[in-house]
């Protein structure tokens, strides 16, 4: 399974990931600047991505306390998610991602 990822310099980066793997775990493996600073536990925003906008609908919906985190990040836009809660998985072979800025309080 692939994962193609922009990064702040618009350099694209295929990854490979695994099944049920967080994506931002896959990201952050692979060295590229995503700060991640809770470790996947929904309690910050700075795994922020753009999801391009041919796979925001096949991504599950976002809980409230996604949204909630959103809330502290920088330019939400409408396919902003948090990397940690998208669960790679065979539907999500090919996913494309860009980071985003990370969040108000850096």
């Amino acid at each position: 399974m692939q994962i193609h990822v922009t990064d702040q310099d618009g350099k694209e980066h295929t990854l490979e990931g695994l099944e049920g793997w967080r994506v931002m775990e896959i990201i952050k493996d692979y060295g590229l600047t995503i700060k991640a600073e809770c470790g996947g536990a929904c309690c910050c925003a700075t795994c922020h991505v753009y999801v391009d906008g041919a796979w925001v609908d096949k991504l599950h919906a976002m809980r409230d306390d996604e949204e909630d985190m959103l809330d502290e990040a920088i330019d939400v836009r409408d396919n902003s998610r948090l990397s940690c809660q998208i669960i790679m998985s065979e539907e999500l072979d090919g996913l494309k991602v860009t980071l985003g800025g990370g969040t108000e309080i850096d």
